[in-house]
């Protein structure tokens, strides 16, 4: 970015904005400063980006984030991890929405060093100074104070006080890690498990992977440098010379690490030297990705210290291979030393060994409904049931929360030898406790060459186990890496056809049985990839659940709906509701409710012309979860009904206090009504629904004669091909003026 005048000349002195460092092939791009612009203007958002755009700050680009509410900012601060600056209007929906918000993000999304510019528009409203110091708010500024100058000038100053409240943050967890970890060294008595601490603990403190090596000499020891640990690729190196370590730059920066008793720091390598003149020399290697900065090698310098001390004693390294390798509630190897032994094992001769992933079935319930207390003792009794039932023929290990990895000779492990250890031990608190598990087992495979590649076949294997057959077991096959893949594909393709305006909607008209009349519109999404191929919905929506896109996607749904049913309102023709479908992920998320009201006050439509369509299993999540949502929409206006009604489980008695408005009779149901015995499901639905006081409406009606049927039974409304397909709104339009008419046609009455 350059500039002619002299007071931009002067600001950029001021701002310190580097030149960009040299290219390295190593290297990874710097990290943006990421900027939250919080303004119900849209201009102002504009004209930030304006004036900010391709600045260069302290060799970081800057990357804009932007909310429009309160409630939007809310959800973005809660998922903000690095957030620099925020530009903040202290007058949006109301006039102190914006110290409101404040106050959240200082306190529920506990950013404490991001650096707040207050703006705006009426002066009036400015904060008091103990408003300012009490929330650590940088600057306050009426809109029409933030020149282009000034504007740079507080961005540059936040800038730099939030990568010094960084630096300064940084260099105290480090401090606190160095003391933490200095006194297990004194007492480490194994030289391979000192040094495969140091690269664990290196790594923590780069805050990298656990990538790296080590080597080390004794003075009085004429054999060449050794490598003593390794983590990562390097794993299949120990023991071997450093003259014999594949990578020709790293074994020369370790010999002269070690040659020159010193350590080595630049923006993309650290090796680090410990020794002393008597004994061992080592020095460590560690692939660090992004650049270091200056705290972080005053704390190695301080690590390299400690580390030359504690050389003369190792008695209490094996407190940190603990932590690195051994979980600390159950004292079982953890999921870092299973990956290894996988490894190790794949070193070796071919064999007919086995992974189990053993995972217990409603651990979360369990947890949520007897305490963390209770769980931790049910992990205990798996555990020990485990141990005690495979002894040292299979190795035993915790690899997440709550799923345990067995690993061993095939002819060992078993499905039914796994259950019958718990359904013979598994004591929790003294008390017999019933565990059903559900196991993935992934065999040897001479496709498979390191340790995280065979963990994550046998995870795959327990993903289609827990879909398919719960309870039970499942093995993996090439073909469910297949399906596995593909969902991956398909969740990437969706990604971005999102954002790339590939999927539209599409509303299906629902009429009165009776009279004809359109009550409402069913919103339905659509997804046409770029080439003109339609994926189905039911294969594209469970991806978005499982992966947690549902929660955007369904926001934009309801945002889109809305704003199409205003269109038709405004042109008088649609005097009905909009129905929105919403998902078991949707109806969870945090926030659920006010964006509801946010779609609806955008569009400026009332609570009654939207209905929020929720399936039974919606209905099931408990009355804590729903009564109170629900409860709230129904206040609201807004109605609900229960989708694809009879597919699912439900209590009746449930549903009956359940605030809902209507019940959709499935349109497998419907399809049925021509068979024998096929009204009776239909029969029983609609007159349950009606002593419920609901209305009952049936999806998939295809003809006249189901239409005929259905309204002989008493069914309220309907929906199908009959009266129309799935209409994009233009079509929807023609179909709203012709719909009369053709009814009349039809001749129903």
């Amino acid at each position: 970015m350059t500039t002619s005048s002299s007071s931009n000349e002067d600001f950029f002195q001021f701002a310190d904005a580097l030149d960009a460092p040299v290219a390295d092939d190593d290297a990874i791009p710097p990290s943006p400063w990421r900027i939250l612009i919080i303004d119900d203007d849209e201009d102002v958002h504009q004209a930030t980006l304006f004036a900010l755009k391709g600045l260069i700050l302290f060799e970081r680009p800057l990357l804009f984030l932007h909310a429009y509410s309160a409630a939007q900012a809310k959800e973005m601060l809660l998922h903000e991890t690095d957030l620099a600056l925020v530009f903040l209007d202290v007058v949006m929906e109301t006039p102190d929405a914006g110290l409101q918000l404040v106050g959240f993000l200082r306190h529920q999304a506990k950013l404490n060093a991001t650096r707040i510019i207050l703006r705006t528009g009426q002066p009036g409203y400015a904060p008091e100074h103990e408003t300012l110091l009490r929330y650590d708010i940088n600057d306050y500024k009426t809109k029409s104070e933030l020149t282009h100058h000034k504007l740079l000038t507080s961005v540059t100053a936040s800038l730099r006080a939030y990568d010094q409240l960084q630096i300064i943050e940084a260099g105290r967890r480090g401090l606190e890690l160095i003391v933490n970890c200095s006194g297990g060294f004194l007492n480490q008595n194994d030289l391979r498990d000192f040094a495969a601490g140091v690269i664990t603990q290196m790594a923590a403190l780069l805050r990298t992977g656990t990538e790296g090596v080590v080597c080390a000499h004794h003075n009085d020891d004429d054999a060449p440098y050794t490598i003593v640990a390794a983590a990562g690729r390097f794993l299949p190196c120990i023991s071997r010379t450093l003259a014999e370590l594949d990578d020709p730059k790293i074994s020369k920066l370790l010999g002269t690490a070690l040659l020159d008793r010193a350590s080595h720091f630049s923006k993309y390598e650290t090796v680090l030297y410990f020794g002393d003149q008597k004994g061992w020399a080592m020095a460590t290697y560690v692939a660090t990705r992004t650049p270091l900065q200056s705290v972080d090698q005053r704390l190695l310098s301080v690590f390299s210290v400690n580390l030359s001390s504690a050389l003369r004693n190792f008695g209490l390294v094996e407190k940190l291979h603990n932590d690195a390798y051994v979980d600390a509630l159950l004292l079982l190897p953890n999921r870092t030393s299973l990956i290894e032994s996988l490894s190790k094992m794949l070193l070796s001769a071919p064999s007919d060994d086995v992974l189990a992933l053993v995972d217990i079935d409603d651990f979360a319930e369990v947890n949520d409904l007897m305490g963390h207390a209770y769980g931790d003792q049910l992990l205990k009794a798996v555990g020990k049931c485990l141990a005690d039932e495979f002894g040292g023929d299979v190795r035993v290990a915790r690899v997440s929360s709550d799923s345990f990895g067995l690993l061993g000779s095939s002819q060992c492990i078993s499905y039914e030898r796994i259950k019958h250890s718990l359904d013979r031990r598994a004591l929790v608190a003294g008390q017999p406790h019933l565990v059903s598990v559900t196991v993935g087992m992934a065999p040897r495979s001479p496709e498979v060459h390191n340790g995280i590649d065979w963990l994550k076949d046998a995870g795959i294997a327990l993903k289609y186990a827990k879909r398919s057959h719960r309870g039970r077991f499942a093995v993996y096959s090439q073909d469910m890496a297949q399906v596995a893949r593909q969902r991956a594909l398909m969740l990437e393709g969706l990604h971005k056809a999102f954002g790339d305006g590939h999927l539209f909607m599409v509303y299906q008209p629902q009429v009165n049985l009776r009279t004809g009349q359109l009550i409402g519109l069913e919103a339905l999404i659509r997804w046409r990839t770029s080439t003109g191929v339609y994926i189905p919905p039911d294969q594209f929506i469970p991806v978005a659940e499982q992966s947690g896109l549902i929660v955007a996607m369904g926001d934009w749904i309801l945002q889109t709906a809305c704003r199409d049913m205003q269109l038709l309102k405004d042109q008088g023709l649609a005097h009905c509701h909009m129905a929105v479908n919403v998902s078991v992920v949707q109806f969870q998320a945090e926030g659920f409710l006010n964006r509801v009201v946010h779609a609806l006050q955008t569009h400026h439509l009332q609570p009654r012309d939207l209905e929020l369509e929720i399936t039974e299993s919606v209905a099931m999540l408990g009355r804590e979860v729903v009564d109170q949502v629900l409860t709230q929409l129904r206040d609201l206006g807004v109605a609900v009904a229960i989708d694809d009604f009879g597919t699912g489980y439900s209590s009746l008695s449930y549903l009956e206090q359940l605030p809902v408005d209507r019940i959709k009779i499935d349109r497998s149901f419907v399809l049925k009504l021509a068979g024998p015995g096929g009204p009776r499901i239909a029969e029983m639905i609609t007159e349950l629904g009606h002593k419920l006081e609901l209305k009952v409406l049936a999806e998939g009606i295809e003809d006249g004669t189901t239409w005929l049927a259905l309204r002989g039974m008493g069914c309220d409304e309907g929906q199908g091909y009959f009266m129309s397909k799935p209409l994009a709104l233009s079509d929807l339009m023609v179909w709203l003026v012709q719909w009369p008419a053709q009814f009349s046609a039809m001749d129903l009455l």
